[in-house]
């Protein structure tokens, strides 16, 4: 069985106790209710819908989500939106930091 992102629900269930708030800005996720912008949403590290391992889907805050795209991860890191929040190397989820030091 999957989700809507064919994320086997092993997988999701795995993720959603790993990742309790954005793996990048550490915001703690609220329901879409109280703000979509801080609600939990799918992230492929890697933008590749097709990576689905528990190295490349995490789950981030809807405005991180948003602001990523498509980019890739160490040139997103580098954004103006990263900078004027402190996102870095050093202060992201170890999954992150595994995914920056892999080259990503």
């Amino acid at each position: 069985m999957t989700n809507s992102w064919n994320i086997p629900h092993w997988l999701e269930k795995e993720v959603r106790e790993r990742d309790k708030q954005c793996v990048y800005c550490g915001e703690n996720f609220t329901p879409a209710s109280v703000s979509k912008k801080t609600c939990a949403s799918w992230e492929h590290i890697i933008n590749d819908a097709k990576i689905i391992t528990r190295e490349n889907i995490a789950l981030c805050c809807c405005s991180c989500n948003a602001s990523k795209g498509q980019k890739k991860l160490s040139t997103w890191l580098q954004s103006k939106y990263c900078l004027d929040r402190d996102i870095a190397k050093e202060a992201v989820a170890p999954i992150i930091q595994k995914a920056i030091e892999s080259g990503q």
